[in-house]
């Protein structure tokens, strides 16, 4: 379905600055292409963090990904456009209309929560803003998608989509998701890079806090076969995501920082495939 190449991010958050720098490094050692970020007011915000981890390693950052609602439009451009200017081009620009979570949090910083509409012409303002700052340069635009509407912008405006389903939804689900956006992308469907995230990786026990993220037990999660795990050695971890790519075209693979060792020895695996 797709013969773009693997590619694989660390998401996390920094507890301290030590700590930070520790996971970056680590990273970037490890073969990483990206640290990924992402934002709300109960972490540490993402472009300062972002920019410390783009002076502290030869690495990719990104938000993962914006809240649209927690910034005016002028203000989300000009923070992604300064990230692009001071990495050299290394920032990619992950943005959306915000989790549930985001709409109380709007509302603590003085803005406008709004409709599903509104919210969505916030992105849309705020990479029309984006586009004018950045002139010559070009941020990489990541945008989150489940529904009809948002993924139709995702389609139009894109450049890496991340599909937006909870640990619950069958892999054939994603799948027809992933073909939908392919449809109405059209001719620049083959320049979208299709984006999973992993809860965990490898053999270990899944921690206690999967049910919060997940929103079912782990148990339930290791028995449903949910696309937010993957499981086995690491040539069995590797042959699933080629699985995955064949079926559903996804090949930029992220993790969660705390299975950034699990995963490493499939980048080595899938390196140049």
């Amino acid at each position: 379905m797709s013969d773009r190449r693997f590619r694989f991010g660390v998401a996390g958050s920094p507890a301290s600055g030590a700590e930070w720098m520790t996971t970056v490094r680590r990273a970037a050692e490890l073969g990483y292409s990206t640290v990924l970020m992402p934002d709300g007011l109960q972490l540490p915000s993402p472009f300062p963090s972002l920019a410390m981890a783009a002076a502290v390693a030869d690495i990719r950052v990104g938000t993962f990904v914006a809240a649209a609602t927690l910034r005016t439009p002028r203000q989300a451009a000009w923070e992604a456009h300064t990230l692009t200017l001071l990495t050299d081009g290394r920032f990619e620009f992950g943005i959306g209309t915000g989790r549930p979570i985001a709409e109380k949090q709007t509302a603590d910083v003085g803005l406008h929560w709004g409709t599903a509409r509104e919210r969505r012409e916030q992105v849309i303002e705020t990479l029309e803003i984006l586009r004018e700052l950045d002139g010559e340069v070009r941020t990489p635009i990541m945008l989150a998608a489940g529904g009809p509407k948002a993924l139709a912008l995702a389609a139009e405006r894109a450049d890496i989509v991340s599909l937006a389903k909870d640990a619950t939804t069958p892999r054939e689900e994603v799948a027809a998701l992933a073909a939908e956006l392919r449809t109405l992308a059209g001719a620049r469907a083959d320049d979208i890079e299709l984006a999973m995230n992993l809860l965990a990786a490898g053999t270990r026990p899944l921690p206690p806090w999967t049910k919060r993220a997940a929103g079912v037990d782990a148990e339930t999660l290791e028995s449903m076969d949910s696309l937010m795990l993957l499981r086995g050695t690491p040539q069995e971890m590797a042959d699933e995501l080629q699985r995955r790519r064949d079926t559903i075209g996804a090949t930029y693979i992220s993790v969660n920082a705390g299975y950034l060792e699990d995963l490493a020895p499939v980048i080595d695996l899938l390196a140049d495939k």
